[in-house]
């Protein structure tokens, strides 16, 4: 099959740290999988990033590369996979604002995903504008791709709900002279069995601004710690006392790493029966990430040796990113009646 007529991948991340466990089971681990089979786009979103950051953009700077390096290290293949910055692509700011004027201020504050990060940040009355209307910035990449699935975890699927709505909208109203087709594609949310991994103590997802995480550059050490200090069954004092696994955190991790599955149902088995303390489990978790882990450490250090490579990689997939980009906003502005000259 070749490559014009593979359909289209766009997924990304905000460059505002590092990327953890949640972000391979909800999007990275689908993305290394999907690479050979789509013709895939991996935004680094540092104009997003920069909506609740702008005043530190030394931070999103710095995480541009600590991204790239985590990319690299699951797998991503930027031969077959292009991996572009954001802010470099300008014809997404310019179909932003195009889509600006297709979607009303009372159906943004009702999008639940920014309702739920407008709380977690604490914003109260005073969130600014920009991270407001990040949905919309969102819906221009996918749609400046032409993306035709998104793989996302669950609690991201408002944003693609809203972006199908921004498009269908632009194609009611734009379109070039009788033509049939339309312009733009309406995208299709790609979500995997696990989309969503709690966080160490107990939260309903990991983040990196709620500090629950475990990230793919941790140490081994660091790791061991972090899940030492797991959230488990607060009821389970004792070993011999039956202890519950629904809503215990290490039972969630060892669902979404262990692959012997037969063995976490006898882990589970037992738990529940009693004689299984935490500590045992805890070190059954910890064996389980390290031989995750232990192989995306190793080749992470290995592209960290030479970061500028690692630019340049970024360099070149955002100029095949801009091409694509410019091609899709020639189509726009003729569907709009913009193309003047």
């Amino acid at each position: 099959m070749k490559m014009s007529n593979k359909k289209i991948i766009l997924t990304g991340d905000r460059p505002t740290g590092p990327l953890h466990l949640g972000h391979y089971v909800g999007s990275l681990k689908a993305r290394v999988k999907l690479q050979n089979k789509y013709k895939t786009y991996i935004i680094i979103a540092d104009m997003q990033a920069l909506t609740d950051n702008a005043s530190f953009p030394e931070k999103i700077r710095e995480n541009i590369i600590e991204v790239a390096l985590d990319y690299l290290s699951v797998g991503i293949d930027p031969k077959i996979s292009t991996i572009f910055i954001q802010s470099l692509v300008p014809e997404l700011a310019e179909l932003t604002m195009y889509f600006l004027n297709l979607v009303t201020l009372a159906r943004l504050e009702r999008n639940p995903t920014v309702k739920e990060e407008m709380r977690q940040k604490g914003f109260g009355g005073n969130v600014p504008s920009g991270f407001l209307m990040y949905p919309v910035s969102q819906a221009a990449d996918i749609a400046a791709f032409k993306a035709d699935l998104v793989p996302v975890g669950i609690d991201q699927l408002p944003m693609i709900e809203q972006t199908v709505e921004i498009v269908r909208k632009f194609n009611k109203i734009y379109h070039v002279g009788n033509r049939a087709s339309n312009t733009l594609i309406e995208p299709k949310a790609l979500v995997s069995k696990i989309s969503r991994l709690p966080g160490i103590d107990g939260k309903a997802k990991m983040s990196k601004s709620l500090g629950n995480a475990i990230y793919l550059s941790d140490s081994s050490d660091t790791v061991s710690k972090k899940v030492m200090a797991m959230y488990t069954d607060p009821k389970h004092i004792h070993v011999e006392n039956p202890g519950k696994v629904e809503g215990n955190i290490v039972f969630a991790y060892l669902d979404a790493f262990n692959p012997n599955l037969k063995e976490v149902e006898r882990l589970k088995k037992q738990y529940r029966k009693g004689g299984l303390g935490d500590v045992a489990i805890k070190k059954q978790l910890i064996e389980v990430l390290e031989n995750f882990l232990a192989p995306i450490r190793k080749r992470r250090s290995e592209f960290a040796k030479n970061p500028k490579a690692v630019m340049k990689m970024l360099e070149d997939g955002t100029k095949k990113a801009r091409i694509a980009a410019s091609q899709t906003l020639k189509e726009v502005r003729c569907a709009m009646k913009l193309d003047y000259f």
